[in-house]
């Protein structure tokens, strides 16, 4: 009997309550919106700027600050005695920097001078030896005059005994007439004897020059020798060949160097940049465009360049071991050219001390900037 008031309690239930109402549709997310067209813009942004800097720059990260780094060595050998230079100094061309032991070098100067002191006496001495040869060459010249004069009157003389003895007449004996063609004879070969001495001493006055000249030959080979004594002194003083401040110093007071031997570096501050562009890069660049450098050790400093020029060939061919292509295992590799680039020099004025060889850049080329001279152009387009 209790089940009937609750089957009418269920039954008054309206039927409509009964089913619940569709939940109405989700609109889009107006912020989720925003941020997708953001990121939309700035894609094509990025995209469009990359074109843009693949279509008007080429970089490369592989380039290097490169200067004049100039080796300082002995050029003789010697012990050092001086040191007046230190570590990252800066000299000037022809400052002294180290000074070797002088001793044995001036030891042989002084020997060379007195082996020419000695020789210019020798030659004082066949000076004089000349102008007495000379002498007895006179007095032997002046005897064969002598010995002449006496030869004609012993011939006028043995003429006239001979004239004097005949068949028809005889003034004079036999005797006489021999006599005087004996004194005629004996004057012919004292004339004779004089000329031969004549030429001998003439003979000793050529020997004695020759042996003059050959003296003053030897004393122009021992002045000779002597400079080069003098000038191997002077090497005892190590000089700056260039102005440049001081790097790698390896040299100390006491150390026995040999000729030739590295005691310090000297590097200027006139520094250019060495650039590895690849193959691919090169169809577009040319001498004089601007360059964009970064410089990893000066971060936020941008320095300015220009191409200066092209290697003359890649740097895979000035290797120690270069690739050999003639094999059957070839395989193709971008190669890369050295690209020498300058700097401003209020750059390199501002930047002295600081850039330095050795140094990483980032090298940045505009080959969309055509600063080339006309007649480049022309020849370009021709």
């Amino acid at each position: 009997m209790s089940t009937q008031p609750e089957q009418k309690v269920l039954n008054a239930v309206p039927p409509a309550a009964a089913a619940a109402p569709a939940a109405p549709a989700k609109k889009p997310n107006r912020r989720v919106l925003i941020i997708a067209g953001v990121i939309a813009v700035a894609a094509l942004a990025a995209g469009g700027r990359m074109w843009y800097r693949s279509a008007h720059f080429v970089e490369t990260e592989n380039a290097y600050v490169t200067g004049h780094v100039h080796p300082v060595s002995s050029r003789i050998a010697g012990t050092v005695t001086k040191v007046l230079i230190e570590d990252n100094q800066y000299v000037k061309a022809g400052d002294v920097i180290a000074e070797l032991d002088p001793f044995d070098q001036r030891v042989k100067v002084d020997q060379m001078r007195a082996q020419i002191a000695s020789a210019e006496t020798q030659v004082l001495q066949a000076e004089a030896q000349i102008a007495q040869v000379k002498a007895q060459a006179a007095a032997a010249a002046a005897q064969v005059k002598q010995s002449q004069a006496l030869q004609v009157r012993a011939n006028q003389d043995a003429d006239r005994y001979s004239q004097l003895y005949t068949n028809q007449m005889k003034a004079v004996s036999k005797a006489e007439l021999d006599a005087a063609n004996a004194g005629r004879a004996s004057a012919a070969a004292d004339v004779a004897a004089r000329k031969d001495s004549a030429t001998a001493a003439n003979a000793q006055i050529a020997a004695a020059q020759s042996a003059r000249d050959v003296l003053k030959s030897q004393i122009d080979v021992l002045k000779v020798q002597l400079k080069d004594a003098e000038q191997q002194l002077a090497y005892n003083q190590v000089l700056a060949p260039v102005a440049g401040r001081v790097g790698r110093r390896t040299v100390e007071v006491g150390q026995r160097v040999t000729a030739g031997q590295q005691l310090t570096a000297l590097v200027q501050d006139d520094v250019w940049i060495t650039a590895n562009f690849k193959e691919t890069q090169l169809a577009d660049m040319h001498v004089g465009q601007p360059v964009h450098i970064s410089v990893d050790a000066i971060p936020g400093h941008e320095v300015t360049g220009r191409v200066d020029s092209f290697a003359p060939a890649s740097g895979n061919q000035f290797a120690l071991l270069p690739a050999d292509n003639a094999t059957g295992n070839f395989t193709k590799i971008v190669q890369r050219v050295p690209v020498k680039i300058t700097l401003k020099p209020e750059d390199q004025k501002a930047l002295a001390g600081r850039l330095v060889p050795g140094m990483s850049v980032i090298a940045e080329v505009a080959i969309g900037d055509d600063t080339r001279a006309p007649a480049q152009q022309q020849a370009r387009v021709n």
